[in-house]
């Protein structure tokens, strides 16, 4: 397998690491218009809210982590971490599975409904329990996503549990 030299190397981790600040500010800004939609008593800024999360969710959540996880896996595959030689590296993969499910796939779809349960509804939107559910799954989601972006960013710092014991392939014809 190809290998990096150490300026192709460092060139490959900035981009990665661009686009995981980019994941992790886009958590952050869902997180910030979540507050301000529970916070708010005007129709218009709480519609807004969720349509900025859902213009979000379908461009810079997507880019992002697409970004992210095809860096992450040239840097696995051309260097010398492996995709599965250390159980740091399979932690975060994991880790990357949940915020796959979560990006682009759950707040998609939970940001979706919240416009379109503001559209009709406006702030009697608030008083449907649908709209209730939904809300405190996008909560969920979103503080699961801030979780499992910082777990990332300590276990890349850290590289915790060291490398795996590889089994000796078998001499037996």
């Amino acid at each position: 397998m190809r290998k990096l030299n150490l300026t192709q190397r460092k060139w490959l981790i900035i981009l990665h690491l661009l686009f995981a600040a980019i994941m992790f500010g886009v958590s952050i800004v869902f997180l910030i218009l979540s507050i301000t939609a529970a916070n708010t008593n005007d129709a218009g800024v709480l519609k807004a809210c969720y349509t900025i999360m859902h213009v979000l969710s379908k461009t810079s959540v997507r880019a992002s982590t697409i970004g992210t996880v095809v860096t992450g896996i040239l840097l696995s595959v051309w260097t010398q971490w492996g995709l599965f030689r250390f159980y740091w590296i399979i932690v975060k993969e994991g880790l990357t599975i949940l915020s796959i499910l979560l990006g682009p796939f759950a707040m998609y779809t939970l940001t979706l409904k919240a416009v379109t349960l503001t559209s009709k509804g406006g702030l009697h939107a608030l008083l449907d329990p649908a709209f209730t559910v939904n809300k405190w799954q996008l909560w969920m989601g979103i503080i699961l996503q801030i979780i499992s972006l910082v777990l990332m960013f300590v276990i890349s710092v850290f590289k915790p549990w060291g490398q795996r014991k590889m089994k000796k392939a078998s001499k037996h014809a």
